[in-house]
């Protein structure tokens, strides 16, 4: 193999660079720290356990969530937290009354600042009003920590007793 006269001299630094390299190694957690499993955690520390904060007379999670995917998953259980007797038990039936698309945008300290339609179920503008209620109702959300303010977008299937499920944790339908 040539080598071309001016990089020669770079060979053994090169080489030396990628002994030292090789030759580190990460440095343990302690026994009782929590550790990330699954195929897509190898070199990845787990993401701090998520914090409380609290306020005179409330209490506001804080979200770790990294993307608005993970932060619907937050937002979601808050909701259905805050409205466990209106959540459909169990599987939906195969014709819901309504079902509507809505974006949310959650600012630093986990307000409402807007809330927008992708599919409004415009056949049933009770639903409208008391899916949008029920959003503003459920605020504070949890703070997004790590995102600053987080936009996401759930799908809400609205059974006509007034019961619901959101998509992010629905049992299904028959």
């Amino acid at each position: 193999m040539k080598y071309r006269p001016a990089l020669r001299p770079l060979i053994p630094a090169l080489l030396g660079a990628a002994a030292v390299l090789a030759a580190c190694t990460a440095t343990p957690l302690p026994p009782d720290a929590p550790q990330a499993v699954g195929p897509h955690s190898a070199g990845r520390t787990p993401a701090p356990a998520p914090q409380v904060a609290t306020t005179p007379g409330m209490i506001i999670k804080t979200s770790m969530a990294t993307n608005a995917r993970a932060y619907r998953q937050d937002a979601a259980s808050h909701i259905y937290g805050q409205n466990s007797e209106r959540i459909w038990k169990g599987r939906m039936p195969p014709m819901l009354y309504a079902i509507g698309v809505l974006q949310v945008e959650v600012d630093g300290q986990g307000n409402v600042r807007n809330m927008n339609w992708l599919r409004a179920p415009r056949h049933a503008p009770e639903v409208i009003a008391e899916i949008e209620r029920t959003v503003r109702k459920a605020a504070p959300f949890p703070v997004p920590a790590r995102l600053g303010k987080v936009v996401y977008t759930d799908t809400w299937l609205w059974h006509k007793s007034g019961h619901f499920q959101l998509d992010t944790l629905t049992e299904g339908q028959d």
